[in-house]
């Protein structure tokens, strides 16, 4: 309890506030210094990115809060009691279900009309899907708000697609953590504005006698406005990238969604279906552990939804950092195959060091970890992808990969929640850590896909050298 005490007043010390606003900046300093360096065509692309993932934030953080004022200690349906974290885990499940089956048509849509009615499509599911989470007065809506969310917004892998169009295969590892740099700012500053938008509505927005509040409505209300102004500046502004010029070689079979799917089984070997079970069991390990972090940080450390944007912002401001100054370097010295697994640990340690941290330096360091394991991880397990599939398909397997987390995310959440309720608090966090080591294990071999720049040079050097002598 005086573990907890001390942490809790800490999130509130004058010290910890000085040291958010120095991060933050610290990190609009990098992001104009660095803005510089992006291509053109991806600006636009993560304007967007941001703006979107700036509305989810909004939201995400306050999900667990809504369920537990609605859901109270939990519900009892035919008899059997479900806890709240298990609650949780199904209506975060429900995201990820409806994203799982919509992710591979999203994928196939986007390869024969284009990248940017698709993004359209997902931007205005993701309006509506606000208003109905602002809007909720049930455990049911809150359900369906996810699950409109996830069939509209199943286009991970066309963004991804969209960089993959744009970029040469060397840079795409870069191009992509320009990407998700941009996404985690989103992470970073979408709680803040959430947190911000709570308060919003609960104050008179009606001058005079008469009364305007929109209470917990003001959320969803301000995120569906932003998809709104993201839908107008995409309409406006983002170009498609998808090239229709290309025709398939002679003899050449372009695979069904339903085709693709079971190749990913039924070669799981293939150096494509191995980077997508690698995906798929990290960040469902990853993101399973964090649907009970609300709750987890609460039990442990005393943080409520008053301070809950702090370890958000924390997380984003490092992992902004950690793709825009570092992961470039990191992919020219290590490759992205190698890179990966070094990413894999950082996360797997980080993950388990939550649960061993005593006081609120340990948890910021284990914290820490997170964010530089996910942006040395995820980005170069793409960007690897990317360069084993050919630019037809791109699209259709990059929502394949969307499709396999899918069915992790769908699987981790439920068996979190049942162990955050069951087996203690801390472990999901033990279980996650070791589904994450495991994945290391599939990433060897793949190395060749990827060799570092220097010593691809190297290679080079010494076979014209070999010739000529």
């Amino acid at each position: 309890m005086l573990i907890q005490q001390s942490i809790a007043q800490s999130l509130h010390s004058p010290i910890v506030l000085i040291a958010l606003g120095a991060i933050a900046c610290g990190l609009l300093y990098v992001l104009w210094r660095e803005v510089r360096k992006i291509p053109a065509k991806l600006f636009t692309l993560m304007a967007t990115a941001f703006v979107d993932m700036l509305g989810l934030l909004m939201i995400i953080p306050l999900l667990p809060f809504y369920v537990k004022t609605l859901g109270g200690s939990g519900v009892d349906v035919l008899g059997m009691h479900f806890g709240i974290g298990l609650i949780i885990g199904f209506i975060v499940a429900a995201f990820t279900l409806a994203q799982l089956l919509s992710a591979p048509l999203w994928g196939h849509f986007s390869d024969r009309v284009g990248r940017r009615p698709t993004l359209l499509i997902a931007l205005g599911a993701a309006g509506i899907a606000y208003l109905i989470f602002g809007f909720a007065h049930s455990l049911l809506l809150l359900f369906l708000s996810r699950v409109v969310q996830g069939a509209g917004g199943g286009t991970v892998g066309v963004i991804q697609a969209y960089v993959a169009d744009s970029t040469d295969p060397k840079d795409r590892a870069r191009a992509l953590g320009w990407l998700s740099a941009t996404t985690n700012l989103g992470v970073a500053l979408g709680p803040v504005l959430g947190s911000f938008a709570l308060a919003l509505g609960k104050r008179d927005l009606m001058p005079g006698a008469s009364t305007l509040h929109m209470g917990h409505a003001a959320p969803g209300i301000m995120a569906a406005a932003l998809c709104l102004l993201n839908m107008i500046f995409v309409a406006r502004y983002l170009k498609e990238s998808r090239d229709f010029t290309e025709k398939p070689k002679a003899g050449e079979i372009v695979q069904t969604s339903r085709q693709a799917i079971w190749r990913v089984v039924s070669h799981a070997s293939e150096p494509a279906s191995r980077l997508i079970w690698i995906y798929a069991i990290a960040i469902g390990a990853f993101q399973g552990s964090f649907s009970v972090l609300a709750l987890f940080l609460n039990a442990r450390f005393q943080v409520t939804e008053q301070t809950i944007g702090y370890f958000f912002m924390y997380v984003g401001s490092i992992s902004v950092f950690a793709r825009v100054l570092l992961l470039g370097r990191a992919v020219d010295w290590l490759g992205e195959a190698n890179l990966s697994r070094l990413g894999l640990a950082l996360l797997a340690t980080g993950v388990v060091g939550m649960p061993l941290a005593r006081n609120l330096g340990m948890l910021a360091v284990a914290v820490a970890l997170i964010p530089l394991g996910t942006a040395f991880t995820f980005p170069c397990v793409t960007a690897l992808l990317s360069r084993v599939i050919n630019q037809r398909e791109r699209g259709l397997y990059m929502g394949m990969q969307q499709t396999y987390g899918g069915i992790s995310r769908i699987i981790a959440p439920l068996f979190f929640g049942w162990a955050f309720d069951r087996l203690g608090v801390s472990s999901p966090y033990f279980f996650s850590a070791a589904f994450i080591v495991a994945t290391i294990f599939l990433g060897f071999g793949l190395d060749k896909y990827a060799r570092p720049a220097r010593a691809a040079e190297r290679e080079t050097a010494a076979a014209t050298q070999k010739q000529e002598a």
